[in-house]
């Protein structure tokens, strides 16, 4: 047997036992080398001492002191508060997670270091749940360096693994297998890697230099591009159903029925959605479109030839609102070509829904829309031949692998759609894997929507508005966001909002739409919406995505600094469908940050949702990690897409290289940067 405390082993290192190694590979950390590029999300300054006098609430300080009182307060939630002195003066410490000998440590101690945020209550300093440490003799000397904060996980603490950390450095670059994976002239301008890692782990006083940060994002970049790269090379070994028939008939029928023309943008996209389906190899194609292009349109038309060819296609959508009215819009289309629609999600009554099933398995239902629930055991396709997946980023890399694997003896292609416009930055790293066809035209007679930030203390004045356009024949939606986490919820500040212009406005039909409210409800009263038995939809934000009531003509957003730049614009996107002058109305909270004001003034100024999509990314971040994750998004350890955007191309450069010559570097380069973990080959 092994020997636990072998070398390579965790727990080689002091302080490692069983719990805490769990506790590590929770993060991902499963030798010691993993250790290393385990790095820090921010920095602590604790380079200097304040005094208790000269503290003020700017953020968290170092104080240095003792503990002169304790005293324990009951009630359903036990709290300790100690009384804290320095030769200044004083603050009390609020602790709610404590046991008795942790106490008594503190009781016992010669000398506290205090880190923590100081709060006003009521005229006294107080810390809640600082970060304590004991000495039993004079401390020493404070460090000349920053502190790193590490992501953790329950049961792992960051002093403990600090320390961990610090002994994996401590044993140095020969310890561990860190060769230089990229060619000399690639890492020209750089430092070593042992060089970076130690610099952003013990950082000096002032951040670490840029080019250490730069020399691992660039190696982190490179390893994800590799690894979307490596999903497609896979993905493309799979067979793919070839179109066998063209469809032109259905679609000169389809697009003969339409008020409008294609644009020049639907066509061209059109054209190299055809050349994929026509490939033996599995389309992967990535299909982006501002707010209103006509995406919906062009997928119906690129179901056409492969139903015609005898395959079926399933469109997901996120949620069952936007799923029906896919459904509906799609039976309105292809119901005169003789072509069946199905609608399939979790609410189906059993007969209804095992009749579709039984549809969906023999082949007599073409086209079946639906939302998760596609993903089932008991969804059974027959020849399933296209995936048309809307929003994209609602659903994970998991659930696109089911569904692929529903295709039986082939591969479905898969069109993925998004409304919500990717940065370039995003288009290199994230979505590597996808070929990209964007719509960059919208449709003749969309109307500009006149964006404007209004005090929210004018919102009753702002009542008497909408009710002078409601009586011009217009509608309005009215959405209500979360207002404090503590405060109510999106549902319970739409019901009160709703509440409140029926008091303003009694004349006028309001509705209310929140997602308490079951699917049926729902799409009840969005129905009614937008068959304009309703005026004013009071509504959270479940009608952000693809909902489509032309005659709606004012949105108005309340507390939209909580929202991202990228859904404001697609909630403004609701109006301004019609040929009626439109409005999205902003009401801020009373304190806005900086930032919450330059997006707000973006958004006001720029309708260009690919501008909106870069600004947001640099003001917010590009998200959650990639992998196994539900959303797929990415949250680098490291890399900044906003500051780092111009180390894509020649990311990009080498990738290819190590792509086509490498596959040994490929594979070390991910697993240094991403680990073990699942990393959907076959998706």
């Amino acid at each position: 047997m092994a020997d636990p405390k072998a070398p390579e082993s965790l727990q080689s290192f002091k302080g490692v036992g069983p719990k805490v190694a769990a506790a590590l590979d929770r993060l991902g950390i499963t030798q010691p080398r993993d250790l290393l590029f385990h790095l820090p999300a921010r920095y602590e300054d604790r380079t200097r001492l304040t005094q208790l006098a000269d503290a003020n609430d700017q953020g968290p300080q170092l104080f240095e002191g003792e503990i002169t009182a304790q005293a324990l307060i009951p009630g359903r939630r036990m709290q300790a508060t100690l009384t804290f002195e320095d030769n200044s003066g004083a603050a009390r410490i609020r602790l709610f997670h404590f046991s008795r000998a942790y106490l008594s440590t503190l009781k016992s101690a010669y000398r506290v270091r205090v880190f923590g945020e100081i709060r006003f209550n009521q005229g006294v300093k107080e810390l809640i749940h600082p970060e304590i440490t004991v000495f039993n003799s004079d401390p020493p000397p404070l460090t000349d360096r920053l502190t790193p904060i590490y992501p953790i996980t329950e049961g792992l603490s960051q002093a403990k693994l600090r320390d961990v950390i610090q002994q994996a450095l401590g044993r140095g670059p020969e310890a561990y297998d860190l060769a230089e994976l990229l060619e000399v002239h690639e890492r020209a301008g750089f430092p070593s890697l042992w060089d970076a890692l130690v610099a952003v782990h013990q950082p000096a006083k002032g951040y670490p230099p840029e080019a250490f940060v730069d020399r691992l994002a660039f190696e982190e970049i490179l390893a994800h591009r590799l690894l979307l790269l490596t999903r497609r090379d896979q993905y493309s070994e799979f067979q793919a159903p070839a179109l066998s028939h063209s469809g032109a008939d259905h679609r000169s029928q389809l697009i003969a029925q339409l008020p409008f023309s294609l644009t020049g943008a639907q066509a061209r996209v059109l054209m190299e959605i055809d050349q994929d389906l026509q490939a033996r190899q599995p389309m992967l194609r990535l299909l982006q479109g501002d707010v209103g292009s006509g995406k919906t349109l062009v997928a119906a038309l690129a179901a056409l030839p492969m139903i015609a060819s005898g395959y079926q296609v399933a469109l997901m959508a996120p949620t069952e609102l936007l799923s029906e009215q896919h459904a509906r819009q799609f039976a309105d289309w292809l119901h005169p070509l003789g072509i069946s629609v199905g609608w399939l999600t979790g609410s189906l009554k059993t007969a209804t829904r095992r009749t579709l099933l039984n549809q969906i398995s023999t082949g007599g239902c073409s086209l079946i829309v639906g939302t998760h629930a596609l993903f089932q055991d008991e969804v059974d396709f027959a020849r399933l031949g296209l995936v048309i997946i809307d929003e994209q980023h609602r659903f994970g890399v998991a659930q696109r692998l089911m569904l692929r694997q529903k295709g039986k003896e082939s591969t479905p292609h898969q069109l993925i759609m998004t409304a919500t416009p990717i940065p370039r930055t995003l288009a290199m790293t994230q979505y590597a894997d996808l070929d990209v066809s964007i719509i960059d035209e919208l449709p003749p007679g969309r109307t500009p929507v006149d964006t404007r930030v209004v005090s929210p203390q004018r919102s009753a004045d702002l009542a008497t508005r909408l009710d002078q356009q409601i009586e011009q024949g217009g509608q309005a939606y009215w959405v209500c966001t979360l207002i404090e986490e503590t405060e109510q919820s999106p549902a319970e500040a739409a019901e009160t909002r709703a509440a409140k212009l029926s008091e303003w406005l009694p004349h006028r039909r309001v509705g209310l739409v929140h997602g308490r409210l079951k699917v049926e409800e729902k799409s009840k009263v969005m129905q009614a919406f937008a068959e304009g038995q309703l005026d004013i939809l009071v509504a959270t934000t479940v009608i952000e995505v693809g909902v489509n009531v032309p005659n709606a003509n004012i949105m108005v957003i309340e507390n939209p600094e909580r929202l991202g730049l990228a859904q404001l614009h697609q909630l403004r996107g609701r109006v301004g469908r019609g040929s009626r002058v439109s409005y999205c109305i902003l009401l801020p909270g009373e304190q806005l940050s900086v930032t919450a004001r330059e997006r707000l003034t973006l958004l006001k100024e720029t309708d260009d949702g690919f501008a909106l999509a870069e600004a947001d990314l640099k003001l917010r971040g590009p998200g959650d990690v990639s992998g196994t994750r539900q959303t797929g998004d990415l949250a680098f350890k490291i890399a900044d897409l906003g500051r780092h955007a111009e180390l894509l191309d020649r990311v990009a450069q080498v990738a290819e290289r190590i792509r086509l010559n490498s596959p040994a570097t490929s594979h070390a380069l991910i697993a240094r940067w991403i680990g073990s973990e699942e990393h959907f080959a076959h998706v």
